[in-house]
């Protein structure tokens, strides 16, 4: 099957322009997230950004505006500048994308020295090396869901028997959260990552049950101290332990940031997988490769954002453009990924790509913590479903396949046969 992305985009609209400030483009030219009508083509305005206005200012669901930045070399930038502040994203009348605003005890949405307090004490959990001791764990749970997904017979949902249960099996056994608690868990972080404008009470309803949950989680590991990574961050020492606050919002986050991207970046990569057979054919049933993960990880769809937003704290220039103190900018990593003054032919799937600096998990202090752990997630899953279904192929047309709404696109489902 070849390529279905074109590289024949329309023509800027009139109302872009390089080295643009927000007064020049009107409120109706640029409103954002955009339209993605089909999964693996990235949406026109991506490219026309990056050749005419890699700085422009849109309008988010929420009526506040942000500027969207978008080529690499900036993107990188951005995500490097401590003059841009994800903790004060956090205030009540900060610009933001969704409809709830972001939570301030969570490593996410801090800044140093806070956050490099918190970096420092959740590291050692998510090294390549603890990642890789993971491996058998995770190759284990991989087997017994493709044992499932077996005695069913085709055709099976992979998201439903695969992409999603995986990484929340893993999440929730590494922070130690009981096998029954796992479904609950799946839909508070469903609901809590939609981006519907009037979903506030939603988002919120999810996230309160989610902590009250924990909270309770918390306190009988409190009396009972297991070696999981929750126990762990209990025990810490007085100079690094964490406030009550602080550990509730750090388990909540790393459960939904180790569930939905995975899940997402696991179902929407095998389709990417069989719509190359010319390229996935010789990697059926050899090992998966360590630089096809990376590939897939730059080429196909994460968060509909592609960068969590943040607040300038003082003036600075992004390329040509004047941020003001208390304006918001999105790092667009979705965009930079497909920047071809970085990545030849970027809108070719290459899973052989050799020089391949993508930024899908982020880039500086707050790069991806649980990148390592992703990573040997997503290789143990791919080689394991190749190698047990070598036939594997979709069982539907993919014009039939659909996908979520929220704010980490994915297959709402995935039937695959073999």
């Amino acid at each position: 099957m070849s390529d279905d992305i074109s590289d024949d985009m329309p023509d800027a609209p009139s109302g872009y322009h390089p080295e643009a400030v927000s007064d020049d483009l009107p409120d109706d030219d640029l409103r954002f997230p955009f339209e993605h009508p089909r999964l693996f083509d990235p949406p026109p305005e991506w490219q026309q950004l990056r050749g005419g206005c890699p700085v422009a200012r849109a309008q988010l669901p929420t009526g506040d505006r942000a500027w969207l930045v978008t080529r690499y070399e900036d993107v990188r930038a951005v995500l490097n500048d401590p003059r841009l502040s994800r903790a004060a994203a956090t205030r009540p009348d900060a610009p933001r994308l969704g409809p709830a605003r972001p939570e301030p005890d969570s490593i996410m949405a801090m800044d140093p020295p806070d956050h490099t307090r918190l970096r420092r004490l959740l590291a050692p959990a998510f090294t390549g090396r603890q990642a890789e001791l993971l491996r058998p764990r995770i190759a284990r749970t991989t087997e017994r869901l493709l044992d499932g997904m077996a005695e069913i017979g085709p055709p099976v949902d992979l998201v439903e028997h695969l992409a999603r249960p995986l990484p929340i099996i893993t999440i929730c056994e590494l922070l130690g959260v009981p096998d029954d608690d796992r479904e609950s868990f799946k839909e508070w972080t469903d609901a809590a990552l939609t981006l519907a404008p009037h979903a506030a009470g939603t988002v919120t309803g999810a996230r309160q049950r989610l902590a009250d949950y924990l909270r309770h989680l918390i306190a009988e590991k409190q009396q009972t101290p297991g070696d999981d990574l929750l126990g762990t961050l209990i025990a810490a020492r007085d100079g690094d332990r964490l406030r009550p606050a602080e550990l509730v919002t750090v388990a909540a986050t790393l459960i939904t940031a180790g569930y939905h991207t995975v899940a997402n970046s696991l179902s929407n990569s095998v389709l990417a997988l069989l719509r190359h057979p010319g390229q996935l054919d010789p990697l059926r049933g050899a090992e998966f490769p360590a630089a096809a993960v990376e590939e897939l990880l730059r080429w196909t769809p994460g968060p509909v954002s592609g960068g969590t937003i943040r607040i300038a704290t003082e003036e600075l220039k992004i390329g040509s453009t004047v941020v003001r103190p208390g304006e918001a900018v999105i790092p667009s990593t979705a965009s930079a990924n497909r920047d071809a003054d970085m990545f030849p032919s970027p809108d070719v799937l290459d899973l052989g790509r050799a020089e391949n600096r993508h930024i899908a998990f982020g880039h500086g202090i707050h790069r991806c913590l649980g990148a390592p752990l992703a990573r040997v997630e997503l290789q143990v899953a791919f080689g394991a479903l190749l190698r047990r279904f070598p036939g594997l192929r979709l069982a539907v047309a993919e014009e039939e396949l659909t996908w979520g709404a929220g704010m980490i696109r994915g297959l709402s489902s995935l039937p695959v046969a073999w």
